[in-house]
């Protein structure tokens, strides 16, 4: 067995664990990276295109953002249309003053790898069976690179490896609580070489819910709910079309420019939570501690405010010596994934069909609808949970 030694182990290559390791380059703190699959595979992952406020000035502040304010795109809001109800636009710029933006996880992908790369950050990628070791005493990380087994000692682990990673694992069930809502559809999406619609879009319609998304000015994302059983093989260009375009209404429909689908995926929705997000010398961080439904657009915006706290902490504790933030990360790092699940939440609740639906539940639907219409108290708070909450002190 091949030994080393480092500060911080992350466990999860993709944006949360790439992100955390360049902070705590920027500020000293040595770091590596283990990833299961290859860069390759990471990088062509198809993933979130809307970032918060926050997350955006979390990427200017290290160096992150040159890409984005370039070729993204600035958005004030977002809208939605009802069928035979008025539209209602999310106004993040009357709201708040603020905005956010449109620019895709991938992008960001690249963008931390070449960073990382240029920067010397120890990265391993295909790094097979993963385990973490005596994570309350004197952690370290095993795993089997080229055939040879090579144990990794360090200070701290920090599970920035997804729903189906080990570092949740590894703390003991009978210490772990996790709270889970699946939802009985998903979202059906397409990638299109065709330029988007001005803003993001949710339709609610009596068939089910339908979105419009961007990527860039010639890559467009839609989706349309479907039930959760069927297959992609299921949808043909052509039915997803008409389905996308019959839950628009006629003025916006005539404006969405279809095409062949070069990416075609389902989404099942689950709203997830494990806590706590530490035990011992772990930390968990983005989708290894919490899922949350699209609709919010809250998934890599969570999980970057979560490397937030945890970066901020770890610095603190080397930079400082102070374990303030580490003791209070999981407490902190909880209280904005709640909030940002109850907001995804009530949007899915809003604006989906669910099949156990009854005449009740459609009329309390079309009341949240309305209290946005006719309340400018209501269009505020939605605003400003849209944006995404301040982080904490």
């Amino acid at each position: 067995m091949k030994d080393a030694k480092t500060r911080v182990a992350i466990i999860g290559g993709g944006p949360a664990g790439l992100m955390l390791s360049h902070i705590l380059g920027v500020n000293g703190i040595a770091n590596v990276v283990l990833e299961r699959q290859s860069m390759a595979y990471v990088a062509s992952r198809i993933r979130a295109g809307v970032l918060e406020y926050g997350t955006a000035e979390l990427l200017k502040e290290y160096g992150l953002a040159d890409r984005m304010l370039r070729e993204g795109k600035a958005k004030n809001g977002a809208l939605i249309v009802w069928e035979n109800r008025p539209d209602f636009f999310i106004d993040l710029k009357k709201w708040t003053g603020k905005q956010m933006w449109a620019w895709g996880q991938t992008n960001i992908q690249e963008d931390l790898h070449d960073m990382l790369t240029a920067s010397g950050a120890k990265m391993v990628h295909e790094a097979d069976e993963v385990a973490l070791r005596d994570v309350t005493g004197n952690p370290s990380v095993t795993y089997v690179k080229d055939g040879i087994q090579h144990r990794l000692s360090c200070d701290f682990i920090c599970g920035c490896d997804g729903f189906h990673g080990p570092s949740r694992q590894a703390i003991p069930r009978d210490v772990r609580r996790e709270f889970e809502r699946v939802y009985p559809f998903g979202w059906l999406g397409i990638l299109v070489e065709r330029p988007p619609l001005e803003n993001f879009t949710y339709a609610y319609h009596s068939d089910g819910m339908a979105m419009a998304a961007q990527r860039n000015p010639m890559l467009s994302r839609y989706y349309v709910q479907a039930p959760i059983t069927d297959r992609i093989e299921d949808w043909s260009d052509d039915r997803f079309w008409e389905a996308l375009l019959r839950r628009f209404p006629n003025d916006l429909a005539s404006q969405v420019q279809t095409g062949p689908s070069i990416e075609k995926s389902m989404a099942p929705l689950r709203s997830f939570v494990s806590e706590p997000l530490r035990w011992g010398k772990l930390f968990l961080a983005g989708d290894a501690g919490h899922i949350v439904p699209p609709t919010g657009a809250k998934g890599l915006n969570l999980a970057f405010s979560d490397v937030f706290y945890l970066s901020r902490a770890l610095c603190t504790h080397y930079l400082e010596g102070s374990d303030h933030y580490l003791d209070c990360y999981s407490e902190m790092a909880l209280r904005r994934i709640w909030a940002s699940e109850n907001i995804s939440w009530r949007l899915t609740k809003m604006l989906h069909i669910f099949p156990d639906d009854d005449p009740f539940d459609q009329r309390m639907r079309e009341s949240d609808y309305d209290l946005l219409l006719g309340s400018e108290a209501a269009q505020k708070a939605l605003a400003y949970e849209y944006l995404g909450l301040p982080f904490e002190d």
